[in-house]
Order: structure tokens, then sequence, then C-alpha cells
């Protein structure tokens, strides 16, 4: 029998595999602890931070993150390899903010030789984000799935900049009966009002400049919101028209669960962009109609 893996409360307690979490927080459970994942790819920032400081304020939680940077969510010519992977940094960031559970496995302690079973998304999967980049929901359900069956956390916090990944997520957890709480946090941005993105740091000085267009059209379009759908859209694209270097992927405006926007009430308003070689999402609510007002 392998021994019971140690826990230190107060401190940040470091796992690779999934049983050796799987005990602790088993264990955690049986002493009426609750326990709270903040699932990351790395590279964490003040997004990532404020993520854990939310999850934090939940009494008798223990705060922990994943750090996993999920092969089956990149596609072909994707930044997979590239990917910015500063663990050790990682580490003195969640030991800093207070957390006490980090879970860095490999991807061979989550995908065995012959892995062939995924999460299916649904039709949502395949639209916005899921055009673009064939198979990505597929990638992330599945490993979230298995982090929720890893760590059996009572909540899960995931920000709002990736905001299908955020709807796709609470979806599966309704449809597959699954305990945890879902819980989306706004998205933070840089003092120019750039969506902080682990990606970010792939941009050139001109690209950072012009990448702020993004927010800039988004805020616009968000303002006109009382006079209805066409004037939201119209408005930002004309926003974005002042930086023709930035190529949109997708403007659209969608209502919360990315169905039709409503002709009155809230929706959200979406884009996809690349500034270089570097694609940017970002998102913000919109009230259309008589509820803008």
């Amino acid at each position: 029998m392998n021994p019971s893996p140690k826990f230190t409360r107060g401190q940040l307690n470091t796992f690779q595999t999934p049983g050796e979490i799987n005990r602790v927080t088993a264990a955690l459970h049986a002493v009426g602890r609750k326990v709270a994942l903040v699932p990351t790819m790395g590279a964490l920032h003040a997004g990532h931070r404020e993520l854990l400081r939310r999850a934090k304020r939940l009494p008798n939680t223990v705060v922990g993150a994943s750090i996993f940077v999920n092969p089956l969510q990149f596609g072909q010519g994707e930044d997979f390899e590239a990917y910015p992977r500063p663990l050790d940094r990682d580490l003195e960031v969640l030991a800093g903010i207070g957390a006490e559970l980090a879970f860095v496995p490999k991807a061979d302690d989550l995908y065995a030789d012959g892995h062939a079973v995924t999460v299916h998304p649904g039709p949502l999967g395949d639209e916005l984000e899921g055009a673009a980049r064939p198979g990505h929901f597929a990638g992330v359900l599945t490993v979230v799935a298995k982090l929720f069956n890893i760590v059996t956390p009572d909540y899960a916090f995931f920000g709002e900049k990736d905001y299908q990944q955020l709807v796709l997520v609470k979806r599966m957890v309704r449809d597959l009966n699954m305990p945890t709480r879902v819980i989306g946090v706004p998205t933070v941005r840089e003092h120019d009002g750039l969506a902080l993105s682990s990606r970010n740091v792939y941009l050139s000085e001109e690209e950072r400049a012009d990448a702020g267009v993004l927010s800039a059209a988004l805020a616009a379009g968000a303002h006109v919101g009382r006079e209805g759908a066409d004037a939201v859209l119209s408005l930002a694209k004309q926003t974005l028209a002042a930086r023709p270097s930035v190529a949109v992927d997708y403007l659209e405006l969608r209502g919360t669960d990315l169905g039709p926007a409503p002709a009155d009430g809230e929706a959200r308003l979406l884009i996809a962009a690349r500034a270089g070689r570097t694609r940017l999402i970002d998102n913000v609510p919109v009230l259309l109609g008589a509820a803008g007002e």
C-alpha cells in the first residue's frame, strides 16, 4: 500500500500524480474541509491571482490550482511547444497568495497510452472559438473533467475572458451531474483595457499597442447597447477599423448562454483577432434595448 501523501496546513503542498492529490482531498473532505480548484496552464498572471483571491474568500476551504499545459486543446500549428512554462515562478505565486495545493501532472499522468475517450462539447463547441480551433473544446472539457474527477473540488473558478469555455464547463457540469460548483470571475485587464492573457508576452511593442483596440471596440459597442444589436456591432466595427493591422476572426453578439442575442436584456459581445501572429480573445457583457437605459 502506498503511504498517505503529506499535507501541511498553511503552506503550499505540491503533488504530481493523480493518486497523491486524490488521497489528500479525500482526507480533507473526511474532516469537513471544502476544496476550491483554479485550473490553469501556468504562466500565472494577475488574472489567475484574482481567481485565487476569490477562492480564498470561501470559508473552511482549502484552495489549490492545477498547472498543466494540455496537449489535447492545441491544434496543429498552434503554440503548444512554445507555450510559456515557468513552473518555479508559478509555484512561488501560488505560495505567495496562500494556496495550499498545487497539482502539477505530466501528460503521462493524465493520458494513458491509447487514450481515446473524450468529452464531446455539443454543437456550441463547433461555434466561435470552436470553428476557428476544431477539437479545442473537446480537449478543454476532457482535461477539466479529469481534474474534477481527480481533485474532487467543491468549487472551481474560471475567468470570464474565456467566456465560451466557462459556458461549456458549466454545461458539462450540469449535463453530467458533476457535484462541483463552477464560479466565473470577471476579466482582469491591463491599464489600457487589454485582457490579461499568458499569450500577451508574445506581442511586440507595436503589436501590444495595436491589441488595445480589442477592448476599446468592445467597450464602445457595449456603451450603445440601449440602441440595439445593430448599433452595438456597427460601433465596435468602426472602432476596430482604426487599427487595420489587427485581423479580426469574429465579432459576434450573443445571448449570455451563447445562443441568439435577445432584443432586450443581457447579452455578450465577443471578439477574436490576431495582432501579428498572436491570437487574442475578449468579451464584455452588454445590456440591450430597454435593459440598457
